[in-house]
């Protein structure tokens, strides 16, 4: 991945992610929720668990990328944080119309 810049990022690498996903709805469903978790974890998981990133997104997966991403496909999401390391983490936020 060309980063347009010097880096150890370039090289392939992985990272043990921390994911914090905020859901919100004016009403609940059938079952007194926003969203299921384990539907959450499993739209996460079984695109992003054990894969190498760079082979299955069309995308450069920093985490702002991903944070961005993972609000598009979790029903009812309207912010994500992406913890990389202990000290490096980014969130997006979609932007209320």
């Amino acid at each position: 991945m060309d980063l347009g810049y010097e880096s150890p990022c370039r090289n392939l690498h992985g990272h043990n992610w921390i994911i914090t996903v905020y859901c919100k709805s004016e009403t609940l469903d059938v079952n007194g929720m926003v969203v299921d978790f384990a539907h959450i974890s499993r739209n996460i998981k079984e695109r992003l668990d054990h894969k190498n990133l760079n082979d299955v997104l069309s995308f450069n997966p920093t985490a702002e990328n991903i944070a961005y991403y993972l609000t598009t496909i979790i029903e009812n999401c309207y912010r994500i944080d992406v913890q990389e390391t202990e000290n490096s983490f980014a969130a997006y936020e979609v932007d209320e119309q």
